[in-house]
């Protein structure tokens, strides 16, 4: 009998089909073998640090910068960066919880304001009286500034107002020319001399006493520095349109952070 004639042994068979179930075992291993998983990515803009801040903290939003987050609380950003301990202040993230309150023992140096009393309406002409029940307008931001105000500013500029103070403009618009001086409203301390603060350009922060400080925008240029001391009147910058659409200053007041309708607080 030839080679080619004799029959297949029953054994191959059996091997061959293990072979192929072998085959399919390794292949389907190597295909269902774990992989490296990037490392979770927590969404913490949708509920996952909903909880309320403790009193005295933020919680920093999507948006956030630090610069603003002291502006909205009435505080300097040199001093929430020491509060906080922070070596970058540019890399806080979504869901971290800010000090915005001097922590026990902190002492913050401020240029001192003496408050002037305001005037009753006894004390006045019927002319000037509208003047002093503006103050109580409903248009100041917290019933907490309704009270008479414990400071007199001086305008930061010479020019017409096209924009008065509301739910969305949290200050006053000034119009001017490019170059215009722009002046302290009060005796204070540089606490902000920047431009990162989306919406207002070259910006000068100024800080009156531990409840009032004043800010001005859209500057095209900037001559003071943080650090440096004002006084009523002195030329801080000039007037600009950086980041609006043209040549103004914005001008806010902030009591104990809240933005506030600061035309009653203007001398007259």
């Amino acid at each position: 009998m030839r080679l080619k004639d004799r029959p297949m042994p029953d054994f191959l068979p059996r091997i061959a089909a293990l072979l192929l179930t072998a085959g399919l075992l390794v292949l389907a291993t190597g295909c269902s073998t774990p992989r490296t998983k990037p490392a979770n990515v927590v969404d913490r803009t949708n509920g996952a640090f909903s909880e309320p801040a403790p009193p005295g903290y933020y919680r920093v939003k999507k948006g956030d910068t630090l610069a603003r987050i002291a502006l909205d609380h009435g505080q300097s950003p040199r001093d929430v960066i020491q509060w906080n301990h922070l070596a970058n202040p540019n890399q806080i993230e979504v869901g971290d919880l800010i000090l915005v309150k001097p922590p026990a023992g902190s002492k913050i140096a401020v240029a001192k304001v003496t408050a002037k009393p305001v005037p009753s309406t006894s004390d006045v002409a019927k002319s000037d009286v509208s003047k002093v029940k503006d103050v109580s307008k409903p248009d100041v931001a917290s019933s907490e500034t309704l009270a008479e105000p414990g400071i007199r500013l001086s305008s930061p500029a010479k020019g017409k107002i096209t924009g008065e103070f509301s739910d969305t403009n949290k200050g006053i618009d000034i119009a001017g020319k490019a170059g215009d001086p722009v002046l302290a409203a009060a005796d204070g301390k540089v606490v902000y001399a920047g431009n990162s603060l989306r919406g207002y350009g070259n910006l000068v922060i100024v800080k009156h006493d531990n409840t009032y400080l004043t800010a001005y925008a859209h500057n095209s240029k900037l001559l003071v520095k943080e650090g440096d001391t004002v006084h009523k009147g002195q030329k801080i910058a000039e007037m600009g349109d950086t980041d609006t659409n043209s040549v103004k200053l914005h001008f806010e007041l902030r009591v104990n952070g809240k933005p506030v309708n600061p035309q009653p607080y203007l001398q007259q």
